[in-house]
């Protein structure tokens, strides 16, 4: 298939640049996979959409405030984007200079420390910083809100771009299915008894990048750490064996369970899993463990695109995404949701 084949045309006044009032406060699209029918709700309604042996899975994943600016030795602006730390005081980064970055470059940054640049990976560079990665970024940097979202940062970002039980710090990106959910949400779904369990999937800066190949299967994944924990996995047999679903809250847990799945030694259950993750869902995947997800809308001929389209069926999806501009959905991470429900091919292991 090619990348072109995931096109749709959005108004630019769609794209979020705000996220709504509250959080709960969005609007959702659900789409059944099978029929290709979607209807109109708010996500207010999510919790009773859901029966009670059914199981949630959301990525605790916190994101660092991962945008901090710099100078050159020549007096030149360096702005750095943190992709991963790879040690306590080294990390992969994206740099935007006028005239780049030289290895045994030194960039000056704030509280007078420094970043000292030793390699590339790629596209990314190696820096050595002079103290804590994470410390620095903590207390010097800013929330590196996506490209599409045309304003600075702003105070407020700082709590609405996370998600209300992140935990587990490493993001640079957040996973942003899960910021529909408040209190209230939570509220809802322990009364209906609706469980939940978590996993960790720190979302990189590539999770941005355009995709360069016109096959998409010529397309390589971004690395991305991932920590599915043991408890997950059995609260996912449990609710199998009851015979409830598993719904994955994002993409991202999307990719954290099919890929610990690809790695089980058991074809018919899913195993706890830590590492790395570069799978790449598009059409023709058959899913192993996901049986309904909650996501946002996504951009044109991404990645994303490709992995709800494999989920749902690519004319169902695109249809509902009309029907979305149509309606005048929010779009992107500060915009509105969908509910899928798998097409018979997506759910054929099941």
């Amino acid at each position: 298939m090619l990348r072109t084949d995931f096109h749709f045309e959005l108004p630019h006044e769609l794209i979020a640049q705000r996220p709504a009032e509250v959080r709960s406060g969005s609007r959702l699209l659900t789409l059944d996979g099978v029929s290709g029918a979607f209807a109109d709700r708010q996500f207010r309604d999510f919790p009773s959409l859901l029966d009670p042996n059914d199981l949630l899975v959301f990525n605790d994943t916190r994101v660092i405030p991962a945008r901090a600016f710099g100078v050159k030795d020549s007096g030149g602006r360096v702005e750095l984007l943190l992709e991963r730390a790879l040690t306590a005081d080294t990390a992969l980064v994206h740099v935007r200079a006028s005239k780049g970055l030289r290895e045994g470059a030194l960039v000056r940054l704030a509280a007078e420390q420094s970043a000292l640049m030793i390699g590339r990976q790629d596209e990314l560079f190696v820096l050595k910083f002079s103290g804590d990665v994470l410390a620095f970024f903590q207390a010097h940097g800013q929330i590196p809100l996506p490209p599409y979202i045309e304003r600075s940062a702003e105070h407020a970002d700082q709590e609405r771009y996370q998600t209300v039980y992140a935990r587990s710090l490493g993001a640079v990106a957040a996973p942003t299915a899960g910021l529909h959910f408040d209190d209230a949400i939570f509220a809802d779904l322990k009364s209906r008894r609706i469980a939940h369990a978590f996993v960790t999937l720190h979302v990189g800066a590539g999770t941005f990048a355009p995709m360069r190949s016109e096959d998409i299967d010529r397309h390589q994944m971004h690395s991305e750490y991932l920590d599915v924990p043991s408890r997950t996995c059995e609260a996912i047999d449990a609710a199998r064996a009851a015979g409830g679903r598993v719904i994955a809250v994002g993409t991202t847990v999307v990719r954290s369970l099919e890929t610990a799945a690809g790695a089980s030694a058991d074809a018919d259950r899913i195993a706890p899993y830590r590492g790395s993750t570069r799978i790449f869902i598009k059409p023709g995947y058959t899913f192993r463990v996901v049986d309904a997800m909650v996501t946002n809308f996504h951009l044109p001929e991404s990645t994303l695109l490709m992995l709800c389209s494999a989920f749902v069926g690519r004319e169902a999806l695109l249809a509902a995404y009309a029907h979305a501009v149509r309606a005048r959905y929010r779009f992107f991470s500060y915009g509105d949701a969908m509910f899928l429900t798998p097409s018979r091919l997506a759910s054929a292991a099941a």
